[in-house]
């Protein structure tokens, strides 16, 4: 019931919004940035806008691209026969880029911080102009982004222009790792589908996508060192070649964003004996993976030898999550392998987990490991372990207790496929509830949502990400003291509310703010702020 009046009164509140203009207090430009100020004049922005770039990383082709794809963005709705376009002077008709350093390397903890300024010149120059200044070309892009935010194409006179000039914004990330896990194995998704996503991730400045390839259900990837592996797909035309995916990281790196890649073990697995049998311990027992087998672990190492060479993010997600071994002690050759090594069907489960940790390592990656792992076993998880937060509260508080850093990513807020959980509950989750100590509050990278596709295809995956994903976004990024502090029914939902039209502006498929279950349609014609 408390549940049902409050979004009662967030619906109410905002039709009291958008009945009327936006609200000139609020700063619509999501995830809010950290400093900010503005003033009360209106900037008219050339159509033929140009880019002029300087520092050692300005002339990059990241940033060249990047400043193409927002001018499209920008001036959508602008054309040359305009006859606004036939005026001699525009406030901003330049943007000037600077990037101080020339290394392009993508990582977790990347330098994303920029500098924003736009105003009308002084009167010493005809040409006006916007600009960034930023350490990486990594921070330029979020600098774009925020600058195409403050675009706004006015339809009566069909202008491109700024409001609330002049503006002056310093802006950096809360948390080094900001993700959206995306489940490939349930559903298959197309390459152009992942591409749409990893693009309307850059929106909201979201910068690792956590891509859940494989599962029980489908082995979709081709991998070069066990060919028959993608096998476990559907069919033979829901795969992803060696290219496809050097395509999709290639996709990702221009916009600024890591793709950390997923193999569950040892549970979650069975689709990968339909190309290899011998990794079922029995026809009757299909998973977890065979523990007794040295075969299992050279196709784990075969794998990530492969998948070493396609994805650079130094992190590399080994699930561990949901294993039930009860199958190891009722198949003959694995119960003798178990007493041969004096070892219970728990204590098994951790030494595939230690083990796949160690090959991980030994490629150059960082392992993590979803928290079943931690609940298990934590004093024996190897040290450099991330922790994954899914099951609930207060994991992230015990895992960097105790050293490990952690990941938050609780299924009662952070899972959207769970439709039932709103808008505003994304928006209130704390990565650091619980967590006071300041060095043990540095141990949680940040958090990710989960697009888990048991009942989502291509049909409805956007909208079932956006628009609640932008709330964890902002969560993740913006100031947790600003974004926390009044009423959030007053102050962020009618931003949300103006990034979700933002976002189908822009062509993604984005549900209504308001309505309880996220794929639920708008009730009636109305206004996109209004659904």
């Amino acid at each position: 019931m408390k549940s049902y009046l409050l979004l009662l009164f967030t619906i109410c509140t905002f039709l009291l919004y958008s009945s009327a203009e936006l609200d000139d207090n609020l700063t619509y430009v999501w995830p809010l940035p950290a400093k900010f100020s503005s003033g009360n004049n209106t900037l008219s922005v050339d159509p033929e806008l140009s880019l002029v770039f300087d520092g050692k990383g300005g002339d990059s082709s990241i940033i060249k691209d990047g400043f193409g794809r927002y001018k499209k963005i920008i001036f959508k709705h602008s054309t040359k026969s305009s006859s606004v376009n036939k005026r001699l002077v525009f406030d901003i008709g330049v943007l000037k880029i600077v990037v101080l350093s020339d290394n392009e390397e993508l990582q977790l903890g990347v330098d994303e911080s920029y500098l924003l300024l736009v105003e009308k010149r002084n009167g010493q120059s005809i040409i006006g102009e916007a600009y960034i200044e930023a350490n990486t070309v990594y921070g330029a892009l979020r600098g774009l982004e925020t600058f195409s935010q403050l675009c706004a194409f006015d339809y009566e006179t069909k202008a491109v222009q700024i409001y609330r000039a002049p503006w002056y914004i310093l802006d950096k990330p809360r948390f080094a790792y900001r993700g959206l896990l995306l489940d490939t194995s349930r559903h298959y998704l197309p390459i152009g589908v992942i591409k749409q996503i990893i693009e309307s991730m850059s929106y909201a400045k979201l910068n690792v996508l956590h891509w859940h390839i494989i599962d029980e259900e489908s082995f979709p990837l081709e991998v070069p060192s066990y060919p028959n592996l993608w096998k476990g797909s559907y069919t033979k035309w829901e795969r992803y070649t060696v290219e496809d995916a050097y395509e999709i990281v290639d996709f990702a790196k221009m916009r600024g964003i890591n793709v950390m890649a997923e193999i569950d073990v040892p549970g979650h697995a069975e689709s990968w004996g339909t190309g290899y049998p011998d990794l079922w311990p029995s026809p009757s027992c299909r998973e977890p993976l065979d523990v007794s087998k040295n075969f299992t672990f050279d196709v784990i190492s075969g794998i990530m030898t492969d998948l070493r060479k396609i994805f650079p993010f130094g992190l590399f997600h080994l699930g561990g999550d949901e294993v039930n071994t009860d199958c190891w002690n009722s198949t003959s050759h694995v119960k003798q392998w178990l007493l041969d090594h004096n070892m219970t069907t728990k204590e098994a489960y951790q030494y595939f987990v230690l083990r796949a940790q160690e090959i991980a390592i030994s490629k150059g990656w960082t392992p993590v490991n979803w928290e079943e792992t931690f609940n298990a076993f934590a004093s024996n998880l190897n040290p450099r372990t991330i922790v994954h937060n899914w099951l609930g509260g207060g994991v992230c508080a015990k895992a960097v207790a105790k050293g490990f850093r952690c990941i938050f990513s609780n299924q009662g807020f952070w899972y959207l496929d769970h439709l039932d959980v709103p808008w505003y509950e994304v928006y209130k989750a704390e990565p650091l509830e619980g967590i006071n100590d300041t060095s043990m509050q540095e141990l949680v990278l940040g958090g990710e949502v989960c697009m888990w596709s048991e009942t989502a295809d291509t049909s409805v995956v956007q909208q079932t990400i956006w628009p609640r994903a932008a709330a964890a976004a902002e969560r993740l990024w913006s100031n947790r003291e600003t974004i926390s502090s009044g009423n959030i029914t007053l102050t962020a939902l009618p931003r949300l509310h103006y990034f979700r039209c933002l976002l189908n502006r822009r062509g993604v498929q984005a549900a209504p703010v308001t309505n309880y279950y996220a794929r639920q349609p708008p009730s009636g014609p109305g206004s996109c702020y209004e659904q």
